[in-house]
């Protein structure tokens, strides 16, 4: 490569992303996923558009598995624990008995109604079935729903790559013959259990590292908490462990912890999530070729795609859900808000890069499924929320972040007050902080006072907090109540205790 060739990516790289985050403000103003813009980009500048060439399997399926790395890293992160443990058994179950039973259902009608061999009707099914995760917590911002639901969403499209790559890369390589049903069933447990054992061991490290450290700049602290997570897969998969389950177990035990400079972290997450999903969708659609795509490629992905939505993920949802209080209104959102995205084009382009019979037809079925059923998915996903009654009417309470005094073994908390929080009206005075910590600083517009214990907090001000490391919980979690429920928020209780 010369450095004109370098000159010409950059600016074809720049123009792409510029292009694409511009996009996601149309997608937004027209109710169109953004994926599909992204995907519609690739298309545009490809094989049938402007000409680029790019028809390398292999490069895709690198590319496309570091992409969802970032992505899954990027979920975990910004996944709220207290909202996932309540859903976290039925989200693991429709991870894996779940993802199971729709590709049992799929892969026999692939095979029955469509006349597929089975190998290319277990792939299909198996490439199909798993949802994915950019585009499940692109929806999570999108609507707020109840926190079971959001969390059985979450952990859902967090953890069922996991079996579904082993199963697909099986398939692909023909191990499974080797290993058998039965064997089969073992490794998948096996990667998934040691993955997951490792992304917890690796989380907890990489947290205790971070919170004990006191780095110089704010922006090392999002770029060590990346390569925490990224460790996390890369330990996993050199022990052919899930290498996907560890970095999504890491990146929720990183996102949970009391981190330095959290909202800095966040929204550092957040753009390199953005970019990831970017980044795939526009090389996903330079590898579609429509000029390939033939008429009965169309039929077989929108009548397998349905097979798929209407009845195979409804019956895996109703057998998952058999063993939890899950009422057939949140059974039906559920099964509905399972999206396809990325996941099933990038799965797709392992049997492609392995060279297997009809990985074309394969990819080129898969584009289709997931084009056509991504469009009738979420277009009524806001008000089939409100009508199955899981729509929430919260919004964000409030955002802290954090920033360590080493000096004073203390941390400053800064405080924004969104127009959704109930913190808005309330007096310093009457949020009754343990003693220890205390209001130093409002910031309001482009003006900051020292504020009094009568002085209102307004919607949009930023409260600075300086808070000994011992109080840092109790601080938060009464600024949390007092956010969510006003200020007789835990009036009973002693404004002393760390815990009010």
């Amino acid at each position: 490569m010369t450095s004109h060739d370098l000159d010409v990516i950059l600016l074809t790289g720049s123009g792409v992303l510029i292009l694409a985050v511009l996009a996601v403000r149309l997608s937004v103003g027209i109710g169109l996923p953004s994926l599909l813009m992204y995907l519609g980009l690739g298309i545009l500048i490809g094989y049938d558009g402007a000409g680029v060439q790019f028809a390398d399997a292999n490069i895709a399926l690198v590319l496309g598995l570091s992409a969802l790395i970032l992505i899954l890293a990027e979920g975990g992160l910004t996944t709220n624990w207290s909202t996932m443990r309540p859903a976290l058994g039925l989200g693991v179950l429709l991870a894996t008995v779940g993802t199971s039973i729709s590709v049992g259902i799929v892969a026999a009608g692939a095979h029955y109604l469509f006349g597929l061999d089975w190998q290319l009707a277990v792939l299909i099914a198996a490439v199909l079935s798993p949802t994915d995760a950019a585009a499940v917590f692109s929806v999570l911002r999108s609507v707020p729903l109840k926190s079971r639901v959001s969390g059985v969403l979450e952990t859902e499209s967090g953890l069922n790559d996991a079996p579904i790559v082993v199963l697909v890369t099986a398939i692909s390589v023909g191990e499974i013959n080797d290993h058998g049903v039965g064997g089969f069933l073992a490794l998948v447990v096996f990667e998934l259990v040691i993955g997951a054992l490792l992304g917890l061991l690796v989380g907890w490290g990489g947290a205790r590292l971070l919170r004990r450290a006191a780095l110089p700049a704010a922006g090392l602290y999002p770029l060590v908490v990346f390569a925490v997570t990224v460790l996390a897969y890369a330990s996993a998969a050199l022990i052919h462990a899930s290498g996907f389950a560890a970095v999504y177990v890491a990146a929720v035990v990183l996102g949970n912890t009391e981190l330095p400079h959290r909202s800095a972290t966040r929204s550092f997450v957040e753009g390199i999530g953005w970019l990831a999903q970017i980044g795939l969708f526009v090389m996903l659609g330079l590898l579609v070729h429509p000029s390939d795509i033939q008429l009965w490629h169309i039929g077989a992905g929108v009548g397998i795609g349905a097979l798929l939505t209407f009845v195979a993920r409804p019956a895996s949802v109703a057998a998952c859900a058999a063993w939890f209080r899950v009422g057939w209104r949140e059974q039906l959102f559920i099964g509905w808000a399972g999206l396809r995205g990325a996941v099933p084009i990038v799965l797709a382009t392992i049997p492609l890069a392995n060279g297997v019979t009809q990985s074309i037809d394969l990819f080129n079925i898969t584009f289709v499924a997931v084009v056509v059923y991504t469009i009738v998915q979420a277009a009524p996903l806001h008000r089939l929320a409100r009508w199955c009654g899981v729509e929430s009417d919260r919004g964000r309470d409030v955002e802290i972040d954090a920033a360590p005094l080493e000096r004073i073994s203390a941390d400053l908390l800064q405080i924004h007050v969104p127009s959704t929080s109930r913190l808005a009206g309330v007096e310093v005075g009457e949020l009754r902080l343990p003693e220890g910590a205390s209001v130093t600083m409002v910031v309001r517009g482009d003006s900051t006072l020292v504020p009094h214990r009568t002085t209102r907090i307004r919607v949009g001000d930023e409260l600075l907090i300086v808070t000994t490391r011992d109080l840092r919980e109790g601080v938060e979690r009464r600024l949390r109540s007092v956010a969510r429920h006003g200020r007789l928020a835990g009036w009973d209780l002693d404004p002393r205790r760390r815990d009010a």
